[in-house]
């Protein structure tokens, strides 16, 4: 029980970090300088107002100094982080470091990758590309086993390429032969930074539960893309949040998805 408690409140401390990532990196401004302050007022937050979780509850979700309301973005990604933190820990347990330590980095990424997307519609590539470089670091001093060298190699080539020659295709059939026009000026179907988070993903897992990853996030685009469809009117959706949701669910249950898949 403490140790689930530790567990939440570290999750909690590092999802308040990935709210200045979500925030400060589509900016491009330092994820250091200045301190936590309001977005609305600039006015400096003092810590005890800055206490994950519990500050935002204790504030109704607003600035002390201003009285502006703060997104729920904030307390969303805090608890997010912290009970996926805990679930992992919970399921690969704390024996192997490295191994529940890669998926905290990769559920940590994907959180921040998910919320710029959202709101801005773009992948940053100190998160694609940086988690790309760090996905494969650990696979390699994890043993230093080839076959986690190679599978996170090739899994950066097929994660990035399969949904890469999906859009490229699509973009033939679509806007070639079909000769529709682009929607809202886009003039590609599949956008590079989630080439890129595929990429990525399959740095960390592996090709196997890359590809699993690309089966499964249609599933849920098309969950949400009727709904936004119904409810906005509108027919581009950002893909990230789908990818990160279904590497999330390649985390867990993935080899069972394959053997029942193919047994």
């Amino acid at each position: 029980m403490l140790t689930t408690l530790l567990v939440f409140v570290f999750g909690s401390v590092i999802g308040s970090f990935l709210n200045v990532c979500i925030h400060r990196m589509p900016l491009e401004q330092s994820l250091i300088k200045p301190g936590s302050h309001c977005p609305k007022c600039n006015k400096a937050i003092s810590w005890y107002d800055n206490i994950p979780l519990l500050s935002y509850i204790l504030l109704r979700g607003g600035c002390r100094h201003c009285g502006q309301k703060i997104s729920p973005r904030y307390f969303m990604v805090e608890l997010l982080t912290a009970v996926l933190f805990v679930i992992i820990i919970k399921y690969f347990g704390l024996a192997n470091p490295l191994g529940y330590l890669k998926y905290i980095i990769l559920v940590s990424l994907l959180i921040v990758a998910t919320f710029v997307d959202i709101q801005h519609r773009i992948i940053p590539d100190e998160i694609s590309i940086g988690g790309i470089v760090i996905g494969f670091l650990l696979n390699t001093i994890n043993g230093f086993k080839l076959d986690n060298i190679l599978g996170s190699l090739i899994g950066i080539v097929v994660g990035g390429g399969i949904i890469y020659l999906t859009g490229f295709l699509f973009d033939i059939v679509y806007f070639k032969l079909l000769k529709k026009p682009p929607i809202q000026g886009e003039t590609s179907s599949m956008g590079g930074g989630d080439v890129k988070l595929l990429a990525m993903i399959g740095a960390f897992l592996g090709w196997q539960k890359a590809v699993l990853t690309f089966f499964i996030a249609p599933f849920f685009g098309a969950a949400i893309g009727v709904v936004n469809l119904a409810v906005k009117k509108d027919h581009t959706i950002p893909y990230g949040p789908f990818l990160s949701m279904a590497a999330v669910l390649s985390i867990f249950w993935a080899d069972n998805i394959i053997r029942f898949l193919f047994s």
